[in-house]
This record gives structure tokens, C-alpha cells and sequence, in this order.
């Protein structure tokens, strides 16, 4: 055991830059040390599409952009012994693992350890009336179940590594634990020590949205500036085996790395920042310190934690109908009054049963549905792009209500044009808890070479 562990990360949304990880995997490499890189491309309603997938096809259901993403640093991560973790597995961990299994082949490393951490899957719970609904619509209840989902922890996947696993394939675990798992791994952390594993869940909290503190989500010309944007390095964090925690990023990368910039991913999706909940750790944060030590360079102190909840989060998907949206654009001199008319004429023809909404993008469309926005002092627009949305569980509804946008191209105001419709399937979720032994029950960690992948399914 050394005593600095670096770990970067590589993706932290499905749809990330897929050149993001290059840089990252060049400073590990170039920095030298036991290093880790971490791939976070999940969200409640990514996971939700990929079992849709995976249901019309059985070899998907994982990360679409994940050959993409791995292509062109997996050879480099393997002869720095640069471990790689990631939950593209979504809603198909071991169809994921074949496909990387392929790029391992490729790249002449077929004998690689390949980690799989299944069981975070927990519909059979939602069947037996086992989890505990948290603040949702009943009428969610009603609605035909797709998928139910536990934020799994870090305890799988350091077993996994414990196992020798080089590169580590989950579906949905809490975003932090993929940063908890290789650092308790490497530095001998009990999984039930509070304090380590609130330092370690800080540096996952930090690093799980990417470019978002290192500069992404933050540019704000005039107040907040961005040094070369185009090209943001994602972020690394240097642990220390006595918890101490330094974010920074690849040099010659564009962002920055800065209180500010870590004091507002700090606080991103943090309800209680006395009490956050992970399945690893209770968090608080509300003694953190942060410190710029030097150029894209702070320090964070000053975690504390609690012991880890009972109870793990449970999403669970379920069908949503379908969504249908149209929109037309109106510009010119009283373009807002005939955007206006096209909107009331649709309001008009689409069948009075349908949940409509209306907005007028680039008049004030961000803030409410039009018909609540009147007397809000917002100046007219010269150029407005009028839509509407329905929602439908027919999807020939939700198509024949949305053709009426096209339609207004001959039947609506004058000088409409650029009109578009497209109708997608939605997914709805509500969220609710399970108890840790129901899904610990259910949890399965495999690793075998990365050839043994791509043979038959494992038992």
C-alpha cells in the first residue's frame, strides 16, 4: 500500500464527451502510483430506457457510447495497471462485460480480470410488497412495472477488487461507492469505519458529475468565467491513506479547478447536507473546508460520518404512455401574436382528453405552460418557436395529435415553418427504500478472464 491514490474520472452522464477520459488516463499514467479510473453513466431514467432495451433486444440494455468511451484508453489503463470501473452495465452488467471482454481481445489482453456485480435488479421486491414508498403519486402504482432498481454500495465492488478484478462492471450503485470501492480496496479502509468512508464518499460526491467541478455547468461570461471550455479536463482526486482529499485536473486542459468550482459541486443534490444518505456512509458536510492549494488545485477537509443507513433506495420504472411534441416557428414582425394564434388553434383540434401543454420557446417557455405566463414583463420576441407536448398511452394518438403542428404549415397563421414532431415512449419513477438484507440477498460479484466473457453465459 502506497500512501497516495489517484482516481479519475471518465464519464459522469450516459451521453458524456467520449474524448473526456484521454487526458485523464494520460496524467495517471504519466503520474505514476496506484490509480484508478471511474465511469458514472447512470440516472434514474437512463436505467429505465436501458431495460427497455434490453427487453427488445437481450444484448443490450448496457451503455451505448461504451466502446467509445473505452476504445481508446483500455490498453493504457492495462500497462499502467490504471484500475477501470464503471456502471455502464446499466440494466445488462454481463452484456456490458462481453463487449469489453472484445475490447480486451483486441488489444491482445484476453487474460485480464473482469468483475461483474449483479443484483441491484430488485422487481421481485416491488411484487412482494416489500419496499416502502418515499413521498410519490399513487397513481404511479397503477401503472405496469418496467424495472425496480437498489443503489447498491461499495461492499460488492471491493469484493470484486479483493478478487483481482482490473476492470469492474456494475449496474446502479450509489455514484460515490464507485469512488468508495477502489480507494477502501487499496488503502485496507473498513467498510464500517464512518469516518473513511465519509472522506472517501466526499471524493465520489465531488468527481461523480464529471467536468462539473472542474468548470462544466459553471461558465457564466462576464461574472464566472471558463478558461478554454472546449476542451475541459475531467477531474482527479488524490486521496491520502490518513483521508486527506485534493481535487484537481489534467494539465493542459481547459476548466478550472476552484473553491468556487468545488464549493457548488459540494452542494449539487444535497437535500440535508448534515445527513446525506449513501448506502456506504450517513455524510456530513457541513464542517467541510475548502482550500486552494495552487493552480486547479484545492483541498477538502473535514468530513464527518455517521453509521450508513438500514435501508437502501429502490427507483422504481414504470411505463409511461407515450410523449408527443411539435413545434413550428413564427419570426418577423408580430411573430409572438401569430405564434400565440397557432398555439390556440392546436388547443383547438387536439382531443379535449389529452394532457396538453403549450410554449412559446424564446418567449419566456422555460418558466411555466403559456397559459400561465401572462403579466410577467418579458419583452417580445421577433423570433418564436411555438410547442406543444401530449401525452398519450397510445402512441397512434400521440402521433395524430402532433401532426396537427404540420398541418398548420397550409391551415394556420401566416410565415409558419421549420415544423417538427416526434413521438418517444416515457418512463415514469417513484422512488422508495428496501431493507439492506432483502437486497444484499440478491447481490452476485463474479470475476473470470475476460475471454471466459465472451464464452457461454456464466451460471
Amino acid at each position: 500500500m502506497t500512501a497516495q491514490f489517484l482516481i479519475g474520472c471518465g464519464a459522469g452522464f450516459s451521453g458524456d464527451r467520449t474524448d473526456a477520459p484521454i487526458p485523464v488516463v494520460r496524467e495517471l499514467v504519466r503520474r505514476g502510483g496506484p490509480s484508478a479510473i471511474f465511469f458514472e453513466t447512470l440516472g434514474e431514467r437512463t436505467l429505465a430506457l436501458a431495460q427497455l432495451r434490453r427487453l427488445e433486444d437481450p444484448g443490450e440494455g448496457h451503455e451505448p457510447l461504451l466502446e467509445e468511451l473505452l476504445r481508446p484508453v483500455l490498453a493504457d489503463c492495462l500497462a499502467a495497471d490504471i484500475a477501470v470501473i464503471g456502471n455502464f452495465g446499466a440494466a445488462n452488467p454481463e452484456g456490458a462485460a462481453r463487449r469489453i471482454a472484445g475490447l480486451c481481445a483486441a488489444a491482445g489482453v484476453p487474460d485480464v480480470p473482469i468483475g461483474v456485480i449483479e443484483g441491484d435488479e430488485v422487481t421481485a421486491l416491488v411484487q412482494a410488497g416489500k419496499l416502502t414508498p418515499v413521498g410519490i403519486d399513487a397513481s404511479l402504482h397503477d401503472r405496469p412495472l418496467i424495472c425496480a432498481n437498489a443503489y447498491l454500495g461499495a461492499g460488492p465492488l471491493m469484493a470484486a477488487l479483493a478478487q483481482g478484478a482490473r476492470i469492474l462492471v456494475t449496474g446502479r450503485v450509489a455514484d460515490p461507492s464507485l469512488v468508495v470501492a477502489p480507494l477502501a480496496h487499496h488503502f485496507g479502509w473498513d467498510a464500517l469505519d464512518s469516518e473513511r468512508m465519509a472522506t472517501a464518499t466526499l471524493a465520489g460526491h465531488l468527481l461523480e458529475c464529471g467536468s462539473q467541478v472542474t468548470g462544466g455547468y459553471f461558465a457564466d461570461p462576464g461574472w464566472k468565467e471558463v478558461p478554454d471550455p472546449q476542451s475541459i479536463g475531467f477531474p482527479i482526486a488524490e486521496v491520502t491513506a490518513d483521508g486527506g482529499l485534493t481535487i484537481g485536473k489534467p494539465a493542459e486542459t481547459g476548466g478550472l479547478v476552484s473553491e468556487a468550482t468545488v464549493k457548488e459541486q459540494l452542494l449539487y443534490e444535497i437535500h440535508d447536507p448534515s445527513s446525506y444518505l449513501t448506502p456506504d456512509v450517513t455524510l456530513d458536510m457541513t464542517g467541510v473546508t475548502v482550500r486552494a492549494e495552487g493552480p486547479d488545485r484545492v483541498a477538502v477537509f473535514g468530513a464527518r460520518g455517521r453509521v450508513r443507513p438500514e435501508r437502501l433506495k429502490v427507483t422504481v420504472s414504470v411505463d409511461g404512455g407515450y410523449i408527443g411534441e411539435g413545434e413550428i416557428s413564427y419570426a418577423g414582425p408580430n411573430a409572438l401574436s401569430r405564434a400565440r394564434l397557432a398555439l390556440d388553434v392546436l388547443a383547438q383540434r387536439v382531443p379535449q382528453h389529452l394532457r396538453l401543454r403549450r410554449d412559446l420557446i424564446g418567449y419566456r417557455s422555460v418558466f411555466a405552460d403559456e397559459a400561465a405566463k401572462e403579466g410577467t414583463g418579458f419583452p417580445e420576441s421577433e423570433d418564436v418557436r411555438a410547442r406543444i407536448a401530449v401525452e398519450s398511452d397510445s402512441a397512434r394518438e400521440a402521433e395524430a395529435a402532433v401532426r396537427e403542428v404540420v398541418a398548420l404549415l397550409c391551415c394556420g397563421p401566416a410565415g409558419g415553418g421549420g415544423a417538427r414532431t416526434q413521438v418517444r415512449r416515457r418512463v415514469h419513477t417513484w422512488s422508495a427504500t428496501a431493507a439492506r438484507a432483502d437486497v444484499d440477498a440478491g447481490v452476485r460479484v463474479r470475476v473470470a478472464p475476460a475471454r471466459r466473457w465472451q464464452e457461454a453465459p456464466h451460471d
